[in-house]
């Protein structure tokens, strides 16, 4: 008998019939969560599941789940998982990293360039039809992007991207890791190490690339606010927490730091409220994947996860290995 699976949102035809050639599915077709009780009671009698980011699993649904092996998520973050109570219930977790790192680099680039040259506040203008000519020495002079300072804090296959990408502006490019890159990584990049506080106090644009934890629960608030150029830009495409919302509106509010580019948030999608008074930020709605091409290689990869997972096999990127019981 086949192994059931749930599949916990919509995703793409062709991932359902690579699954459906494997399993009995379960699927919420609908783009939009399952309620947590909705949930822990769809898993129940599975032996295995497609999840997404916003999709909790803790020890409170493993309760009523006692059958379920796997669970692989389509995100390369998995932060919704409670990873101790998965490896104690035996329950192999999954996460898609790799496939995702071009187009979230290339949405970082975007916001970047978008809050340097204040993009979207004049688009607002021009399409309000207050453009009434041009002018020398207007109100949208903004900062150069080329031969500036760009530090990326988080310097994994993401961050790297990022960096590689700042050749063609030919910018100076520091990072900050706990763990410094090998030498011919460094090299690859172009980019060498500095110390936290270093990087905030020189980087002309700051780039984050921290997965979220409660190591790194905000991260960014007042006091490394405080430490930045009163011209820098702050970019995140990382995960909301990383940055403590209220800090980083009063900064912008009081011109402190000169302009952020943000596609993740605290408490997201009910974000905070006050980012919408500011012009000088840009706010997109946690698109760093989105491109079809990339979402369906991360489900497709989450779907062969589970394959591998539910077939015997150890998942190519088992997150709990400790899970696998002899």
């Amino acid at each position: 008998m086949n192994s059931k699976v749930l599949v916990s949102r919509s995703v793409f035809p062709e991932v359902i019939e690579h699954l459906a050639a494997h399993f009995e599915l379960d699927y919420n077709d609908q783009d939009a969560p399952l309620p947590p009780a909705q949930l822990a009671t769809r898993l129940t009698g599975k032996q295995g599941a497609l999840t997404m980011i916003s999709d909790r699993i803790d020890a409170t649904v493993l309760a009523g789940a006692p059958d379920l092996k796997a669970v692989c998520n389509v995100a390369v973050g998995y932060n919704n998982f409670d990873i101790e109570a998965l490896t104690s219930a035996g329950v192999m977790a999954t996460n898609t990293p790799g496939v995702l790192d071009d187009t979230t680099a290339d949405i970082a680039w975007a916001l970047l360039l978008s809050s340097a040259r204040h993009i979207v506040a004049a688009d607002k203008w021009v399409r309000a039809g207050q453009w009434k000519g041009w002018k020398f020495n207007d109100k949208w002079l903004g900062d150069d992007v080329h031969h500036a300072t760009l530090g990326i804090l988080g310097m994994g296959r993401i961050g790297q991207t990022v960096a590689r990408r700042a050749a063609g502006f030919e910018m100076r490019v520091i990072y900050h890791n706990r763990t410094r890159l090998p030498a011919a990584d460094e090299r690859s990049c172009n980019a060498e190490w500095a110390s936290k506080e270093v990087l905030l106090s020189e980087a002309d644009f700051v780039v984050l690339m921290l997965p979220y934890s409660p190591a790194t629960h905000h991260v960014i608030g007042k006091t490394e606010l405080a430490l930045m150029k009163p011209t820098a830009h702050l970019i995140n495409v990382a995960r909301g927490g990383i940055v403590d919302d209220s800090a980083l509106i009063e900064a912008l509010r009081q011109k402190r730091i000169t302009g952020a580019g943000l596609d993740v948030f605290e408490n997201e999608p009910a974000l905070d409220a006050g980012y919408f008074e500011l012009d000088n930020v840009v706010l997109t709605p946690h698109i760093g994947s989105s491109s079809r091409a990339t979402r369906l290689a991360m489900a497709m990869l989450a779907a062969d996860n589970l394959i591998a997972a539910l077939s015997g096999q150890r998942p190519p990127n088992l997150i709990n290995p400790q899970a696998i019981r002899a």
